[in-house]
Formats: C-alpha cells, sequence, structure tokens
C-alpha cells in the first residue's frame, strides 16, 4: 500500500489547515503522526474503518478532527485553532488490521512522505 499525503503549509496561529492522506489499497487503521525538529515522532490521530472510531492525542483534542472518505481509502485531518507548538512534518500511516496500540508508530506498516506544517506566532 502507498500512501500520499497533501495539503499543510504556514498559518498563523489560531488558523486552521487541512492534511489529506490516501492510501492506494485498502487498510484497517489509518493515523496521523507528527515529529518536530529534535523530537520523537509522537501520535496525532487515527480512525478505524470497520466503525469510523476515532482516538487522538491530548494536545489536539477538541482542535484537530479525523475523518475519512466513504471508499475508506483517503482520511483527513481539519486542523483549528493551532498553536505553534503545532509546527512539525505530518506524516500518515497505515496498517491493514486495526491495534489497540493505534498510538504507537511501531504498529503501522505503511507510511507517507511527509508534510510541512508551520504555524506562526
Amino acid at each position: 500500500v502507498q500512501l500520499q499525503a497533501s495539503g499543510g503549509g504556514m498559518a498563523q496561529a489560531g488558523g486552521s489547515l487541512r492534511l489529506s492522506c490516501t492510501a492506494s489499497g485498502r487498510t484497517g487503521v489509518m493515523a496521523w503522526f507528527r515529529q518536530a525538529p529534535g523530537k520523537e515522532r509522537e501520535f496525532v490521530a487515527a480512525i478505524r474503518w470497520g466503525d469510523k472510531n476515532t482516538r487522538y492525542a491530548d494536545s489536539v483534542r477538541r482542535r484537530f478532527t479525523i475523518s475519512g472518505d466513504s471508499a475508506k481509502t483517503t482520511v483527513y485531518l481539519q486542523m483549528n485553532s493551532l498553536k505553534p507548538d503545532d509546527t512539525a512534518v505530518y506524516y500518515c500511516g497505515a496498517r491493514p488490521i486495526y491495534s489497540v496500540r493505534c498510538y504507537d508508530s511501531e504498529q503501522y506498516d505503511f507510511w507517507g512522505q511527509g508534510t510541512q506544517v508551520t504555524v506562526s506566532s
């Protein structure tokens, strides 16, 4: 499965951006992670295709929304109320079957190329 991410860019604090990631095949769960300079990759949000159940990191809950299309191949991340701390390269990941450890990057088999998000104060 290949993942193609798009979106991102620059925004001011308080602004919004939307990321998209399209998979070339069917997956069981898709997620967004991010990695800031000098930091480890961290979980942002995940969606389980079977029931569209979602999970969020505490740092983005109520600001970010993950959703997916009806074909279950494209996942979106709507990012509102952006903060400078949200600045990072955002990666989409996917795996064939849902894992309860969906917050763990090592659970994912496929990764997109990453897209830069920069939030200025």
